[in-house]
């Protein structure tokens, strides 16, 4: 176990969504690591692991037969704003090599955990797509997430649980920590940084978790 479980700048970190099977694995760079903040990295032509398409709620029910296979993520630049204990990150999504803001995307998920080569969460599947001057914003997959409610991948409740979460992310990003997040729109990768590279332990599931950092 690392003594100090704060990552330094520069560093490669694995960021992988972790059921009962790692669904999905990127390699990116720390930017920031503190108990407030998680500020990670993924410029566009990193190599990690994905589904080899995207899984239907119903399949969602059967992970071993979801395939994973090698994926280059080249859509975006990406900083992804993590706060430790929320149940969402925010992305800022550039378009590839630009300093054209794409959207803000909040990501609804399990909050984050630190492990030994990155940090894992789990996506909620129902996300906020929100314009780069925050004027308007839209849901993303609310048609999966009704019928992930319908063949049993969440309940009533937790469904319900997780759009309140999606409504207080929305609030919290476009109003009380909008400074924040404009600050991070200023924000430009070293020039000196490569590609990050994933983990060989990129497909284990159960990592030893470390404590919280403070």
């Amino acid at each position: 176990m690392r003594e100090n479980t704060f990552r330094v700048s520069g560093e490669n970190a694995a960021l992988r969504g972790v059921g009962n099977k790692v669904f999905w694995a990127y390699p990116t760079i720390v930017v920031q690591d503190t108990a407030e903040l998680i500020v990670l990295y993924m410029p566009a032509g990193v190599v990690g692991k994905d589904t080899d398409h995207k899984p239907t709620p119903g399949e969602l029910l059967t992970p071993e037969k979801i395939k994973i296979v090698d994926c280059q993520w080249e859509r975006t630049d990406v900083l992804f704003l993590i706060v430790p204990g929320d149940s969402f990150s925010t992305y800022l999504m550039w378009e590839t090599g630009t300093r054209n803001l794409n959207c803000w995307y909040i990501n609804l998920q399990e909050p984050i955990r630190r492990t030994g080569i990155g940090f894992d969460t789990m996506d909620h599947m129902l996300d906020v797509v929100i314009q780069p001057d925050m004027t308007e914003w839209k849901w993303k997959d609310d048609d999966e997430f009704s019928e992930a409610q319908k063949v049993g991948v969440y309940s009533r409740e937790k469904a319900c649980e997780i759009q309140a979460e999606g409504e207080r992310a929305l609030r919290l990003v476009t109003t009380e920590r909008r400074s924040i997040y404009e600050e991070w729109r200023r924000w430009q990768a070293d020039p000196a940084w490569g590609l990050p590279e994933l983990s060989h332990l990129w497909d284990k599931v159960n990592l030893e978790v470390l404590p919280p950092a403070n």
